[in-house]
């Protein structure tokens, strides 16, 4: 995920800004791994491999089973 993009993606439950901290980068400076935190709600959303999953949570525990 390249950092820009946090101009543009917002929290899918209530729309206000996310908050970036990163675990991992590459060489080319994008983002592998870290975690998207929203500012109003405190939900997280991870990065993994480069993307970031901002499915709301009750989605993102019925992909994963």
């Amino acid at each position: 995920m390249k950092e820009s993009l946090m101009d543009i993606i917002c929290c899918p439950v209530d729309k206000h800004d996310l908050e970036l901290e990163v675990d991992d980068r590459d060489d080319d400076d994008e983002i592998l791994q870290g975690t998207l935190t929203c500012t109003e709600c405190g939900e997280t959303y991870p990065i993994e491999d480069g993307i970031p999953n901002l499915l709301p949570p009750d989605m993102r525990e019925e992909a994963a089973a």
